[in-house]
């Protein structure tokens, strides 16, 4: 069995346009005399590798915390694709997917409406890109809006360069933000037989 850690590392993450980046903080350090080493830190929970649930843009859509688990942690297909991707290359990117529940997309991939109602069609669970936003970063909403409103999780911040096209068991679970409109995860593949 193969593990593909397809996150990024928090404190050197690439963050979207206006949104703070993380900082840390050292509260204790042994080199200082301190008992233990302890980190604090800061951060949006849209930094990094992370998930949107359908409260980020829908007031009464559920929080991440009501998120049912099942939605981050199954059979995942990565497929590649550079650009926009149109209602075809959606419908090609589920044929090849054969069934699987969650779509990750490597490469500079942007999600148009006319995808993202095709993704929302079709029911899967989980949406993952490698850009920190699903949509065209300057307009995200309508996009966000279509996916999330169909409960469609989207895992956004993910890094798939050393990852094969093909099947893998995913683990994207996030952090339990209570009550949060998102919350960063460690999301790994894993490369194995079903």
């Amino acid at each position: 069995m193969k593990i593909y850690d397809i996150s990024q590392e928090l404190f050197g993450c690439a963050v979207y346009p206006g949104d703070p980046q993380p900082e840390r903080f050292v509260t204790l350090s042994i080199k200082n005399g301190d008992v233990c080493n302890l980190t604090a830190f800061k951060m949006c929970a849209h930094n990094g590798t992370h998930v949107d649930a359908p409260f980020h843009f829908y007031a009464d859509g559920k929080t991440i915390d009501q998120v049912d688990l099942d939605r981050f942690i199954g059979w995942a297909y990565v497929a590649e694709h550079e650009g926009d991707i149109s209602a075809d290359d959606a419908k090609n990117i589920l044929k090849a997917a054969n069934g699987c529940e969650r779509i990750l997309v490597k490469g500079k991939a942007v999600v148009t409406k006319e995808a993202a109602q095709v993704f929302a069609q079709e029911g899967i669970k989980l949406f993952g890109n490698e850009s920190q936003t699903v949509g065209p970063i300057d307009a995200p909403k309508e996009v966000h809006l279509i996916m999330l409103g169909t409960e469609i999780v989207l895992l956004e911040g993910i890094r798939l360069e050393k990852v094969p096209v093909g099947k893998y068991f995913l683990n994207a679970v996030p952090l339990n933000l209570g009550g949060a409109d998102g919350a960063p995860c460690r999301a790994t593949l894993l490369e194995m037989q079903e």
